[in-house]
């Protein structure tokens, strides 16, 4: 057997191969995911916001940052850079000599393949005339030439060549390591040992370690996990909160404690500037003890949430420590809502505590509201609309137009709206208008099965002002939000009939629903007063039928109405089949659906970031101040979107008056509630004639004579045998 030889690159050619391949494996996907584009796309989709948001904090601030930032110019010099090295390399490796070649005697006799044996003589005797040592040609030259012509006329050397592609038959296996030689050399192996040393037991494990220490501080909403349990620990500890002690816990995220966030800051001004905010506020109780709301960070962060719910001025430095905080704020009260959601589902099944009331869960929600627009609760939603200011509002509340919300505002005549907005030039009422048809405008359509409610959303498409010309709206504009109470009506009367039909004659869904397979809290009987009633008629008429009919047609009418009562109970498990079906059918579709979250950027003027309109979608209980089903944040509702909502089987019969609400994370004054009338029967009871377990007379009969006739067959075979 053949040895094996193990070669390093000595003369650098084949680590050059390895090289180019290694910058290539890293430039090329570099180049996919980190090349600066689509920047003319976003160029081109801030122009087309300008109109409606020019004037938004978010919209300016991502104008600056545009023009004055390196980072997609210092990202193209990187590129570049990696491209040149790479081209660079990919030369010098086009440039150098292939040291391995396939070992080929017609190549080096200069002749065609398939040369007779001839041709290779006369070329050998010319070839040996001219490199022969003693005629001064070159002695290797000559001995390639001669093994060459050995190789193709010895016999010997020529199976060796075709087997081996060697004439002097198999050599040693050769491994070439595309390493340079003075790697491996002993006077560099402390060197080389030092540098695996560092990278592989002081690096690696250092980036790795800080990584996972990070990573594990963190939830999956990028929220400390030391935020989350300070939130449960006071929604437990407070379940109703107001806005004002609700402000006090969100500004107690440790998001804001420079100790546990490097982005959050304290500098030595505020020692000067917050108690001034302080005393400009005058609703802060700064002797409050209880922490952490008395700890320096939280007092700031609540300080500068309070100053931007006024819409107060602030110092440059404050500032930018404002846009953070106000920054952080939506996701922290969206974990807060996740808080209030778990206790609350501890609540009802462990039980042991107060769960958080639904005032504190909507608060919440309120204040996600408050904080996009810079606005306080008590303050009126017209202020969301650019060059409106609390000494106009006068003209809008006046007995002749009434005008306190948006929807009063879009249901007036353009007549009336422009005389009413006479403090607006022609250019800012044309501005108010244009915000104002930005507005999203929801229609929600809900449809109860059982105990899920599937709810339709469906928003407009167009974004133009009501979704027609200027000069037609004042028709439209009336139109758009009448018939969205009317919508409402029409919708609960189908429900009352709905409903009504459901309760002559309950689905099974409904009674395995009852029977407590969906809540599992349900204990409810298994009898109705109305079937009793029922079968007491039937029995009666089936007496009075008894006296003038026929045993005969007796037997007929009862076959015909057990029909017609597995007809009705095959067409209900019809009906709930396909329902089951399409329910899982739309399960797995929105499993595998991604949906982007972007929708529509909303109208902020004091929010610095650009913010989507997202919105809450839950059932309550407003009488009891309970959550009948976790709310659910619709993210990508940009055109429709279809939410199932599900909640448990109340435990008792009876009427029960539930509210689907949809509340918006963006705008004060846009939410929607639409009322959920359920009414919950007794279970029917379990059918214990049912016909399938009903066998004829003759059929026992039947097998009765054919058992008594196998018993006599078996008496006479006895009787012959003996």
């Amino acid at each position: 057997m053949a040895g094996q030889q193990f070669q390093y690159d000595d003369s650098g050619n084949t680590f050059f191969y390895f090289l180019t391949s290694f910058v290539g494996l890293i430039v090329i996907p570099a180049t996919y995911y980190l090349w600066p584009r689509d920047q003319n796309a976003e160029q081109l989709r801030l122009k087309s916001l300008r109109r409606v948001h020019g004037r938004c904090l978010w919209y300016r601030l991502r104008l600056m940052k545009s023009q004055q930032s390196i980072v997609p110019t210092l990202k193209k010099a990187a590129l570049l850079f990696g491209w040149a090295v790479f081209l660079l390399l990919a030369y010098k490796v086009s440039k150098l000599d292939r040291e391995y070649q396939e070992y080929n005697p017609y190549e080096v006799l200069n002749l065609d393949p398939g040369a007779s044996v001839s041709e290779i003589k006369k070329q050998y005797r010319i070839l040996s005339l001219k490199h022969h040592p003693d005629k001064g040609g070159d002695e290797t030259t000559f001995m390639r030439i001669a093994k060459a012509y050995a190789a193709l006329t010895n016999e010997q050397s020529r199976q060796n060549w075709e087997t081996y592609g060697n004439p002097d038959g198999p050599g040693a296996t050769s491994f070439g390591i595309a390493l340079p030689a003075w790697i491996v050399d002993q006077k560099n192996s402390m060197l080389v040992l030092l540098v695996y040393g560092l990278a592989f037991m002081v690096i690696l494990p250092v980036v790795v370690g800080t990584w996972w220490y990070r990573s594990i501080r963190y939830s999956g909403d990028q929220i400390l996990i030391s935020t989350t349990q300070l939130f449960m620990h006071f929604m437990y500890k407070t379940p109703n909160m107001n806005m004002k002690r609700l402000t006090m816990v969100l500004t107690a995220a440790f998001e804001f404690d420079p100790r546990s966030n490097k982005e959050a800051t304290i500098r030595p001004t505020d020692n000067i500037e917050v108690p001034q905010l302080i005393r400009e506020l005058g609703n802060i109780n700064v002797k409050k003890k209880e922490p952490p709301f008395c700890y320096p960070y939280s007092l700031k962060a609540r300080v500068l949430v309070l100053s931007h719910l006024a819409r107060m001025d602030v110092s440059e430095e404050l500032e930018e420590d404002q846009r953070f905080v106000v920054r952080k704020s939506p996701a922290l009260l969206q974990e807060m809502i996740n808080v209030g959601c778990q206790l609350t589902m501890m609540a009802n099944s462990r039980g042991g505590f107060h769960a958080p009331r639904l005032v504190t869960i909507e608060n919440c929600m309120k204040l996600t509201q408050m904080i996009v627009q810079g606005l306080q609760e008590s303050k009126s939603p017209l202020l969301q609309l650019p060059h409106f200011e609390e000494e106009n509002l006068r003209y809008c509340i006046s007995k002749k137009y009434k005008v306190r919300t948006l929807q009063d505002l879009v249901s007036l005549k353009d007549s009336d709206r422009r005389i009413m907005m006479r403090f607006l030039g022609e250019e800012k009422y044309d501005e108010v208008l244009a915000v104002l048809g930005s507005f999203p405008h929801i229609t929600m359509d809900i449809k109860l099965q059982g105990f899920t409610a599937f709810v339709q959303l469906s928003g407009l498409v167009n974004r133009v002002l009501f979704g027609v010309t200027q000069g037609d709206t004042s028709k439209a504009k009336a139109k758009v939000w009448q018939n969205k109470n009317k919508g409402a009506k029409k919708t609960a009367k189908s429900k009352k009939k709905k409903l009504t039909k459901k309760k002559a004659t309950p689905a099974p869904a409904k009674t395995k629903q009852a029977n407590g397979n969906v809540a599992g809290n349900v204990s409810i009987p298994a009898v109705k007063e109305e079937e009793d009633e029922a079968s007491d008629k039937g029995s009666e008429s089936d007496e009075a039928e008894a006296n003038k009919d026929s045993l005969s047609e007796r037997d007929e009418d009862s076959d015909k109405q057990s029909d017609t009562e597995v007809d009705e109970v095959a067409g209900d498990d019809e009906e709930e089949w396909e329902a089951l079906q399409q329910s899982i059918q739309r399960r797995e579709r929105a499993l595998l659906e991604t949906k982007s979250k972007v929708t529509h950027p909303a109208y902020s003027l004091y929010f610095p970031e650009e913010k989507q309109e997202w919105w809450w979608l839950y059932i309550a209980d407003r009488r009891d101040q309970t959550l009948v089903s976790m709310p659910y944040h619709v993210c990508t509702l940009k055109d429709t979107e279809e939410v199932e909502l599900k909640f448990p089987a109340p435990s008792k019969t009876g009427n029960y008056q539930y509210s689907v609400i949809l509340r918006s994370d963006s705008y004060m004054g846009l939410d929607q509630i639409k009322p959920l009338k359920l009414e919950v029967h007794e279970a029917k009871a379990v059918l214990d004639n049912h016909p399938q377990w009903d066998i004829p007379d003759t059929e026992e009969e039947d097998e009765e004579q054919e058992d008594s006739d196998g018993i006599e067959e078996s008496d006479d075979e006895d009787e012959d045998n003996d």
